[in-house]
């Protein structure tokens, strides 16, 4: 997981899209089948990328009207009756699927039924010629060089990557953002990688909090609203895959719907704070963790370096490098990953090659 590993991934994906490297109009050319005036996001999703696609979603990105669509289901994700997003699928419908291994069973069979409804389908993936990109009608690989762990990383750093462009494309051909506002964003991911290695050369503190933990705790709760949400998701995900620890993601919002039940005297939750720039969505965050921690939490906050308004309720801060609320994820991830690790290995277990998992899920 070094910084080398995120930010050559990162980088590249920008690039590529922004033709740096050879590779203008890559989304251009893959969407050139869209009806712009007409279509509609579905998105059928593998595994861990279900976090990803929230985190679209919930942003109300412009060009995507998303639905996250949860292949959980009893009918493993294949859009028959009992799925309603199949009721969605015409062929004015555009499916994105995700899938980091490009031969995932229950997306393979999402994918199978969309064509059966006419719709069209592109792919974000990062393995070349895999079933599910041949079987697309298009497919943004994201180029983010082989994972040896099963838990994924910067993988799932670069398929968030992937569909922020793909929402801004849609926006750009569909007229729902000025040209300005589109540029802004491109500019801004250009320095993402930057941002991404200031985190990982201060990740000294996040690594001594997990050797700390791994010895005292048994379950771990994150929070998030907004796009924080999908990062608390991936977070909780990643301490079960490769700690083998209780871990739960909530929506900061739901607090007081049932998960402040399960905080007592020493409860660690992490909290992902949104930029001050959100002054609602942040003011909200900050009452949530004034609210766990009158509960005895020990609380764990990832916020922008210089939050004043959060380090009084913080056990532990965590600075993250100023950037758009909107881009947030991409460097709010990178320290719950780099924590799962660590406490993983503290325990002694195989962070590459953890029990009962497998990296590519070709059965239902």
């Amino acid at each position: 997981m070094g910084g080398q590993h995120y930010t050559t991934a990162l980088g590249g994906e920008v690039a590529q899209f922004l033709g740096q490297e050879g590779g203008p109009g890559v989304v251009k050319v893959a969407l050139g089948f869209v009806d712009k005036q007409h279509l509609r996001g579905l998105v059928e999703l593998d595994g861990q990328e279900y976090a990803l696609a929230l985190a679209i979603a919930l942003d109300g990105e412009p060009g995507i009207r998303g639905i996250a669509a949860d292949t959980d289901g009893t009918d493993g994700g294949r859009g028959e009756a009992t799925d309603p997003a199949g009721a969605l699928i015409d062929p004015t419908t555009l499916v994105v699927t995700i899938s980091q291994s490009g031969e995932t069973a229950d997306t393979l069979m999402a994918i199978r039924h969309a064509r059966e409804q006419h719709a069209k389908v592109i792919a974000i993936c990062n393995t070349n010629g895999a079933t599910i990109p041949r079987e697309s009608d298009a497919v943004i690989y994201t180029h983010a060089g082989p994972e040896i762990a099963v838990a994924s990383t910067k993988g799932f750093l670069t398929q968030v990557v992937a569909c922020y462009l793909l929402g801004l494309y849609l926006a750009q051909v569909r007229g729902m953002k000025y040209g300005d506002e589109i540029r802004g964003v491109m500019s801004e991911l250009d320095h993402m990688p930057g941002k991404v290695q200031e985190v990982l050369d201060e990740i000294g503190p996040v690594y001594e909090l997990a050797r700390v933990m791994a010895k005292e705790e048994e379950a771990v709760f994150f929070l998030g609203r907004h796009v924080g949400y999908p990062v608390a998701l991936e977070g909780a995900l990643k301490l079960k895959e490769i700690a083998y620890m209780h871990a739960e993601g909530f929506a900061a919002g739901e607090l007081k719907h049932g998960p402040i039940a399960v905080i007592e005297e020493g409860t660690p939750v992490f909290v992902v704070v949104p930029p001050k720039g959100r002054d609602q969505l942040h003011d909200k965050v900050v009452s949530n963790i004034q609210e766990i921690r009158a509960r005895g939490a020990r609380t764990i906050v990832l916020a922008e370096r210089g939050d004043d308004d959060v380090k009084p309720y913080a056990d532990t801060f965590v600075g993250l490098p100023a950037c758009s609320t909107l881009l947030q994820p991409l460097v709010a991830t990178v320290p719950l990953q780099a924590f799962a690790c660590e406490l993983a290995t503290a325990k002694g277990h195989d962070v590459d090659q953890p029990r009962n998992l497998a990296k590519s899920v070709t059965v239902e």
